[in-house]
């Protein structure tokens, strides 16, 4: 599996990253199919085909319920030289999302993750944007207050998930990634992909199969999905979520015969 250049960092992360959201919220999601938040066996399994896999990039957030504690948890005994992405601004709790992303909600919510992730510094924190992402880099200044937190050590990058181009390109043009959507169906945020390109900073892909419906289409959607996403040279990875061992890995060998 190939590995890419987060920015102007010293991280290089796998092409394909593991979302987790399956493993730990199943409520208020979008797949096409319900599913049930595996046991920790299934997990273990998962994260051990990943590494053979060669991925070493994983995907999380306090929005994906109960993902970063169980992967504080299992990832240890999973051994590989992993690089975790997680998020602040949202956060998941009875049933109900909720977002914060004033400089003291953020604090908090780094403190809090990296007690569930069991580390004393994390890789990559993203901001989880509601969908207003230029009012929320403007008005509280969180994209500052993370570089602040990368320059004192406590962060080794930093960006924002994004939902609009104005809003992907003021966040890129502050921090090091940017994860926007970007698929065969959707591509109305490449401005910001051409952006990055054009000023060297990191893109991660979310919704690369348009959270699983790409992939009812007919053919081999996921192969197609990976060449049109990879040919684009801002593109630094896609995080693909899933449970399922044989999505995994036709994943990553659709993403191989691509880069390959």
């Amino acid at each position: 599996m190939q590995r890419r250049q987060v920015a102007s960092t010293n991280l290089w992360v796998s092409a394909l990253g593991l979302g987790t959201v399956k493993l730990g919220r199943n409520q208020g999601v979008k797949y096409p199919k319900q599913f049930s938040i595996p046991d920790d066996k299934a997990v273990l399994n998962l994260l051990s085909q990943a590494r053979e896999l060669g991925i070493n990039l994983i995907d999380t957030a306090p929005a994906y319920g109960t993902s970063e504690e169980r992967l504080g948890s299992l990832l240890p005994k999973v051994k590989n030289d992993w690089l975790i992405c997680t998020k602040v601004g949202e956060s998941f709790e009875q049933g109900q999302s909720s977002f914060d992303f004033t400089p003291e909600a953020t604090q908090l919510s780094i403190e809090r993750s990296c007690q569930r992730l069991k580390v004393d510094c994390l890789d990559m924190v993203l901001v989880h944007s509601d969908g207003r992402d230029e009012y929320i880099i403007q008005h509280f200044g969180i994209l500052d207050y993370l570089s602040d937190l990368k320059k004192a050590g406590k962060i080794r990058a930093f960006g924002m998930s994004t939902k609009t181009v104005e809003g992907g390109i003021l966040a890129a043009s502050q921090a090091d990634i940017v994860m926007a959507t970007y698929n065969l169906a959707d591509h109305t945020e490449q401005p910001v992909l051409d952006y990055a390109a054009a000023h060297q900073k990191a893109i991660f892909v979310k919704k690369a199969l348009g959270s699983g419906h790409i992939c009812l289409e007919k053919g081999d959607p996921v192969k197609k999905s990976m060449a049109f996403i990879f040919d684009h040279p801002a593109v630094t990875s896609t995080i693909v979520g899933t449970i399922t061992p044989a999505h995994l890995a036709h994943n990553a060998a659709c993403i191989s015969a691509v880069l390959d």
